[in-house]
């Protein structure tokens, strides 16, 4: 049985920027090993499956896999999957909600002139904010100084909407471009605090970067070392999420434009929306413009 799938650069509005997503459209009866197996064999840091879903009043199952393993939600798979289900459809739907092991995601489709440009997700959990790292640890995962590292609005800190990550300001853009990962001090502290991935920013945006409020990088461990993400929504979103938190707005939207990318030659743009109410956080949004790039069929051994 041959399966369709897309690949799409996601956060971007050019080919070859962004991140690389494939989706595989055909995914019903796929095996959990099988799925992990084609996720592999792309070689992209996230694909997605695309399944019936089990509740008729939602669009689609939608199942994530790294090249090492399944994950519960990520914000560039969601946007990607419903740019390409908004682009394939008859009529591109105002929305879709997706079923995800982190529950329920709705993703609102972007469109300019009547054509499907992009998508933004709304964060399948409240914000979590737990462990809290040091500035000096949190400059060693990154070969920096512990004076590289901005405390005054929040300590590095593992927080998340989805699926967590550990948070850390940098001070200036010129260390954030310098930051090489430190792979002893990923395996000795990142499992210790329960999450191995780090997402940092600064806001220190040069005037040729602009119009951005953050540039940030995210370091990962991967199939050979700790790899580099060139837009990485869920760790975006969770970053807004926890500076809108610490903000003194209490109603209204706090919106950010994240560039990320930049440094490794995919630049990606990524926006936030975050809706407070009474003080409080009620929903967190993060999307952005896709490009398809490539589509075709597989198939998979022993199926014909």
């Amino acid at each position: 049985m041959q399966r369709r799938y897309i690949t799409v650069d996601v956060f971007t509005d050019r080919a070859f920027g962004g991140n690389p997503l494939a989706v595989v459209l055909d995914a019903a009866g796929l095996s959990t090993a099988q799925m992990q197996a084609i996720a592999t064999e792309f070689n992209y840091s996230e694909t997605t499956f695309v399944l019936p879903p089990q509740d008729a009043a939602n669009d689609a199952q939608v199942r994530i896999f790294t090249m090492r393993s399944e994950i519960p939600f990520a914000g560039h798979p969601n946007v990607g999957t419903a740019f390409v289900l908004a682009t394939r459809a008859a009529k591109a739907p105002a929305r879709l909600k997706f079923e995800e092991k982190a529950g329920l995601v709705p993703v609102e489709i972007l469109s300019e002139q009547g054509r499907v440009i992009g998508a933004e997700l709304t964060a399948p959990q409240p914000l979590q904010r737990t462990n809290e790292v040091g500035a000096a640890e949190a400059a060693a995962l990154l070969s920096l100084s512990a004076s590289d590292v901005k405390t005054d609005r929040h300590a590095p800190q593992v927080v998340s909407v989805g699926l967590p990550f550990l948070v850390v300001e940098i001070a200036s853009r010129e260390a954030v471009k310098r930051a090489r990962p430190d792979a002893a001090a990923f395996a000795e502290a990142l499992p210790r605090i329960g999450r191995d991935v780090i997402y940092f920013y600064t806001r220190d945006v040069p005037a040729n970067e602009q119009p951005l409020d953050l540039q940030a990088r995210m370091f990962h461990p991967g199939a050979s070392g700790i790899s580099e993400d060139p837009a990485t929504g869920s760790a975006t979103a969770a970053a807004a999420a926890l500076l809108a938190d610490l903000d003194a707005t209490r109603d209204g939207d706090l919106r950010l434009r994240i560039g990320q990318g930049v440094d490794m030659g995919r630049p990606s743009l990524l926006l936030t929306r975050v809706r407070k109410q009474g003080g409080a956080i009620t929903s967190v949004h993060v999307g952005g413009a896709c490009v398809k790039m490539m589509e075709g069929t597989l198939t998979v051994a022993g199926e014909g």
